[in-house]
């Protein structure tokens, strides 16, 4: 069954290049950053690492840790990071989860559970789907998901500007619009009403009877 928001992430142990996790173990409390790649040595994927290691800090800054995941065993992860390196300039130092036996792709339905069990022979045109990024609360509750095609890479700024709204809305009852960039203007949510909306935000502009919007709490 497809994972969706608010479904636990699936827990499970696997060997990464920052040796064994249990991954629940490993978020701890506070939020992951998975990012999932269809084969090691493959181009898009390899800015996609490097770019993510050199916004490590960004993401430390908010409590939230960062994992990749490849379908390849980890002693290709090793050598597949001086390449990344090359191409970036960023060293990775976040755990490359090894996934030689499919295991952790199939849990998080990026793979079907007929695909096989093995990493051996496979293209990564077979793994196709391995293209997921989700983020994780504290909670160990998916927050978001987001596939894109091998072709595309990924936008971290989009994943950062999700997670500050997924954080700052978790604290607060609030919403963020389209384009939303941490700082600006929010929507307050309609379970608050207009009496509790003036003592929690103090003043808001009402822009039609469901939509009303405030400054950013801090």
């Amino acid at each position: 069954m497809a994972l969706r928001i608010n479904d636990t992430a699936p827990d499970f142990t696997a060997d990464t290049t920052e040796g064994e996790i249990s991954f629940h173990d490993w978020i701890g409390d506070g939020y992951a950053v998975m990012f999932s790649h269809p084969k090691d040595f493959t181009p898009v994927c390899t800015t996609e690492l490097g770019t993510m290691a050199g916004m490590s800090g960004e993401f430390a800054s908010r409590n939230a840790k960062i994992i990749g995941i490849s379908v390849d065993p980890v002693e290709d992860h090793h050598r597949w990071k001086s390449d990344i390196t090359t191409v970036t300039g960023n060293e990775v130092s976040y755990p490359m989860i090894g996934d030689p036996e499919l295991k952790v792709a199939k849990l998080y339905d990026m793979l079907p559970a007929g695909a096989g069990d093995s990493s051996e022979g496979r293209t990564p045109a077979d793994n196709a789907t391995v293209r997921t990024v989700f983020i994780i609360g504290p909670d160990k509750k998916v927050k978001l998901s987001l596939t894109y095609p091998m072709t595309t890479g990924r936008n971290f700024d989009e994943l950062l500007r999700a997670l500050d709204s997924i954080q700052l809305t978790a604290k607060h009852q609030v919403a963020t619009p389209a384009n939303w960039k941490s700082g600006e203007d929010v929507i307050i949510t309609p379970a608050v009403s207009n009496e509790d909306a003036k003592e929690r935000f103090g003043e808001f502009e009402q822009v039609l009877p469901y939509l009303r919007k405030t400054k950013m709490p801090s």
